[in-house]
């Protein structure tokens, strides 16, 4: 018997709270909305990593995946017609809608835009791949919000929804509830991420493996990535510096220190850093720390005090309040979202 409402936000499948609700979550209900101008590689690897044909070699119960549109049929970005077999009614019953990119914003119909809010505001995430982000944002759904797109897209993005904050420099954006991703490849690893949050590393590693690609780039399970750490020669004065400072991030820094190894002023090394890597030593030392936080947290069962003092937070109040106001999560949730979840087959028995 279903409840009148439900209300569902960003977690593991098994550990949404639901009253038996209009949004089916055990395992979860995937609908991907298709327009014309559809991006086929984008939309392909919605339905291969939802859609996987054969779940039984991951091991276990699968996505429930659904194609949707407002039309019967929808032509593709390189000429080919797709045929639409659902309707947008099957968003209703959606825990996850999934975005794929079009050329044709404009004109993708109200109908459609209303549905995804709708979906949204009965507890659906929304998850945009690549330039999709423009259709989330020409929902209203991202005005306030953080996200990102294909790089070469950011500035017009920005230009057209400039209530929302865009980030250029990272793979994917898990903002709970509204998730983006940037280019084509970044979309398989926003995919990738939301199968660890689901249904946990071990079966994201295994589709991994099945589609011969990495789980993860460039940071670990991170959810997502910010300026790696450059490339620089060894005969770079500078380059020392920054392996020493890779290696320490438990110890208590200042650029005093980092401009006595680098044999630089204190203003020197701040301009030279800078220009390095693109951001100041502060920032870039803070995002490294979360980055190991957040790897100790998912790899090891050290306790929150610990894992700040390991990643050079300090006490794990410092640690909660940069996870907080830059993942907007605590450490011990997001701890709970990749390590501690229960087993899916369990809630669905």
């Amino acid at each position: 018997m279903r409840a009148k409402t439900a209300k569902i936000r960003s977690g593991p499948l098994g550990s949404a709270s639901v009253g038996a609700g209009s949004v089916d979550t055990r395992p979860g209900t995937v609908a991907t909305v298709v327009y014309d101008g559809l991006s086929l590689l984008e939309f392909a690897v919605a339905c291969d990593v939802f859609g996987y044909a054969d779940p039984r070699e991951l091991g276990s119960p699968w996505y429930r995946h659904l194609v949707c549109g407002a039309e019967p049929s929808v032509r593709v970005d390189n000429g080919l017609t797709l045929s639409v077999p659902h309707g947008l009614d099957r968003l209703r019953s959606a825990h996850t809608v999934v975005l794929p990119p079009t050329d044709r914003v404009d004109d993708i119909s109200s109908h459609t835009l209303a549905a995804i809010r709708r979906a949204h505001d009965r507890g659906a995430r929304i998850v945009s791949l690549c330039t999709g982000a423009f259709v989330l944002a020409a929902t209203g759904l991202l005005e306030g919000r953080r996200a990102t797109t294909h790089w070469a897209e950011c500035a017009a993005f920005s230009a057209r929804y400039p209530t929302v904050t865009v980030d250029p420099g990272v793979l994917y954006v898990d903002d709970g509830d509204l998730l983006t991703s940037a280019g084509s490849a970044a979309a398989l690893d926003l995919c990738l991420h939301l199968v660890r949050s689901d249904f946990g590393a071990e079966i994201a590693n295994r589709l991994a493996r099945q589609l011969v690609v990495p789980p993860h780039r460039d940071g670990g399970q991170a959810q997502y990535i910010e300026n790696p750490m450059p490339e620089l020669r060894q005969t770079d004065p500078f380059a020392s510096t920054l392996q020493w400072l890779q290696a320490n991030l438990g110890e208590q820094i200042t650029i005093e220190t980092l401009a006595d190894r680098a044999a630089m002023s204190r203003r020197s090394f701040a301009r030279h850093f800078a220009a390095t890597t693109g951001v100041t030593p502060y920032q870039w030392l803070l995002r490294q720390r979360l980055l190991l936080a957040r790897r100790l947290l998912e790899t090891t069962d050290r306790s929150i005090d610990r894992v700040a003092e390991d990643s050079g937070f300090v006490n794990g109040s410092n640690l909660r309040k940069h996870f907080q106001r830059h993942l907007r999560t605590s450490p011990q949730a997001y701890r709970s979202a990749f390590t501690g979840r229960s087993s899916l087959a369990a809630a669905t028995g």
